[in-house]
């Protein structure tokens, strides 16, 4: 897919246009941002913005996660389990103390 951030209210504006009037193109519409298909009609109107807004655009080429090829099983397991636990407002860093759950700094350490 082909993410496409707007900086600027007139590159906004022009991204809403284009999402309205290609829909069968447009995977997703955040905002500021859309998701395009990875075609080469995506990549024509990502570019089409960025050649008339600059700086006030820009395009990236994501990948959906597997988060079964990419994320460990413990990372996975702890991420069920804190969406699951008895107190919404306990920061995770709490929740995994003395257990099994990995320990957030050393996750933010680690590439997938």
């Amino acid at each position: 897919m082909l993410l496409v951030v707007t900086y600027s209210r007139a590159a906004r504006q022009t991204l809403r246009n284009a999402c309205e009037a290609h829909e069968e193109t447009v995977v997703r519409r955040l905002g500021r941002a859309a998701l395009f298909e990875e075609t080469e009609f995506g990549a024509f109107l990502a570019l089409r913005l960025r050649a008339e807004y600059g700086v006030d655009v820009q395009v990236e080429r994501t990948d959906p996660l597997n988060e079964f090829e990419a994320v460990p099983e413990g990372v996975r397991e702890a991420a069920e389990a804190y969406a699951d636990r008895e107190h919404a407002s306990t920061p995770y860093a709490k929740f995994a103390a003395g257990d099994d759950h990995p320990d957030p700094a050393a996750m933010k350490d680690r590439e997938l």
